[in-house]
């Protein structure tokens, strides 16, 4: 039975926040730090690709990249502001590195097998695009994320109690959001796609990311959790 869209996309979200909390117990704050080089390389992948979701145009990689906000607001909650900070660091010089080494790999000749040449021919038609996308990117990230952070320290210096993880978490994140989605819309798809597909791969993408601001908070209180009842294995 083929799976649509919206199924697929509710399970991409599951497990990937899943799979940061797994990566967080058994890792501790290394297993978040892996995850940003992970959630960032595979949302500028997926981010060329563009679907229909409840009825709309959208590109997908928000999930992924929304897997970043969920670390950072978790290293903030739990480590504080340097910890989530260096994340971001980490995420930004992942993407330099990919984006320096494709280049150079989607320059070698193909071997002369028919399907080898095929397949060649996709992945260097993706990163022959991706060097706007990893410029937009750059800005995106960079802007939004230490938005996020200082933003999340802002609202928990308001609101401090563990009950109102939700406040701080999605009060930064949804702003941030709003931020990354205006800059990487505009760097990576003006002029690519006509106004009113460019218009609605805003709204839509945002409201993707709106969502999965929303669906990742239950998953901030599971890290608290686990953090305040030293169930987390943290590895030197």
């Amino acid at each position: 039975m083929k799976l649509n869209n919206e199924i697929l996309w509710f399970c991409m979200l599951v497990v990937n926040f899943s799979f940061i909390i797994f990566a967080y117990k058994k890792f501790g704050k290394i297993g978040l730090y892996t995850w940003i080089p992970i959630s960032t390389i595979l949302a500028n992948i997926q981010v060329v690709l563009l679907v229909d979701l409840f009825g709309f145009g959208t590109t997908l990689g928000n999930i992924m990249y929304a897997g970043g906000f969920l670390v950072t607001d978790i290293l903030a909650e739990n480590y504080g502001r340097k910890h989530a900070q260096k994340a971001v660091y980490l995420g930004f010089f992942s993407l330099i590195a990919m984006t320096g080494i494709m280049r150079i790999a989607v320059n070698f000749i193909p071997t002369d097998v028919q399907e080898a040449i095929l397949l060649f021919e996709g992945v260097k038609r993706m990163f022959d695009f991706m060097p706007r996308i990893a410029i937009a990117s750059l800005v995106a990230y960079l802007v939004s994320q230490s938005h996020d952070i200082w933003a999340y320290e802002f609202w928990k210096s308001k609101f401090s109690e563990p009950k109102y993880i939700w406040i701080r978490n999605n009060a930064s994140t949804m702003v941030s959001q709003l931020i990354d989605n205006a800059l990487f819309t505009l760097i990576a798809f003006y002029g690519v796609y006509p106004k009113e597909v460019l218009i609605e791969i805003f709204l839509t993408t945002y409201l993707m990311k709106f969502l999965v601001a929303v669906c990742d908070t239950p998953f901030v209180y599971i890290a608290h959790y686990l953090k305040r009842k030293n169930m987390i294995e943290e590895i030197d």
